[in-house]
């Protein structure tokens, strides 16, 4: 296994400064995040981690430039973020594909808006490189309503990397995959890591997930949501299946996830009435 790089010499590319979020409810407003700062660096992995409802997919909104902060502030490259674009691919749960299109149309959709056009050369290269990696070349043809949960979601995630982001935003992304797809999904997504190289940025519930998958793990706390603790993971890559079975695999998953049960706790206690 590759030694873990040192992720100080890397630029920072996200970052997050003092970062508040407050919605407004009929009951007054609702505070989500509360002061949270930290950084992702080129080339990390970088997952958030928490109870249900904390905030972390509002965090990731922010990145993509569909949320702003009510405090602080998230630059990207140095720049505050005034909305989405196509250097940020989003991968949601829910397969995130149009089942109007083909598998083939669905990838070369965002190849053909102004913001990432090719022409139609390339665009046959690039969609026949993403149908081959994601294992969807004898599929081209084929209607998403015909493809298995996990081949819609390679097929989501194929749309993404098409038009070549720089960032990579999943949220939950094979949160509805049963466990043998999700663990092929998992070994997949680093695999074309590999070759490809992004900076990620990924929301997930699993503790597993986030230590198999990732270099960093932030760990939140219950709402509002607070930086609970940082975690860099010691595990380089590449990584396979056998990383699972390790001592130092266990021990971290086993502090993670009473961190996380921990906050689920606190979580908990909110919904109890108090006395009067």
């Amino acid at each position: 296994m590759i030694p873990v790089p040192d992720r100080t010499a890397r630029p920072t590319r996200i970052s997050f400064d003092h970062v508040s979020v407050e919605f407004a409810t009929a009951n007054g407003p609702l505070k989500v995040v509360d002061d949270v700062s930290y950084d992702v660096r080129d080339g990390e992995f970088v997952s958030i981690i928490g109870p249900s409802g904390c905030g972390k997919t509002t965090m990731m909104n922010i990145v993509a430039g569909f949320v702003q902060p009510s405090g602080g502030t998230v630059l990207l490259d140095g720049k505050p973020i005034a909305g989405p674009g196509p250097d940020r691919g989003v991968i949601f749960q829910e397969y995130g594909v149009f089942p109007w299109l083909t598998v083939k149309e669905n990838i070369a959709f965002g190849l053909k808006l102004r913001a990432n056009h090719v022409a139609a050369t390339e665009r046959e290269e690039i969609c026949a490189r993403y149908m081959r990696l994601m294992g969807l070349a004898d599929f081209a043809d084929a209607w998403p309503r015909t493809l298995s949960g996990g081949m819609r979601q390679r097929l989501a995630i194929a749309r993404a990397y098409a038009v070549r982001p720089a960032f990579l935003l999943m949220d939950e992304p094979f949160g509805a995959l049963d466990a043998q797809t999700r663990s092929a999904m998992q070994d997949l997504l680093l695999e074309v890591l590999q070759t490809e190289g992004k900076t990620v940025m990924l929301i997930t519930h699993s503790v597993e997930e986030a230590v198999y998958l990732t270099s960093r793990i932030i760990v939140m706390t219950a709402r509002p949501t607070r930086i609970r603790e940082i975690i860099d993971v010691p595990f380089g890559y590449p990584r396979d299946e056998r990383l699972h079975e390790s001592p130092e695999f266990g021990a971290l998953r086993s502090h993670i996830r009473e961190l996380v049960m921990r906050e689920y706790a606190v979580q908990a206690r909110q919904f109890i009435p108090s006395s009067t």
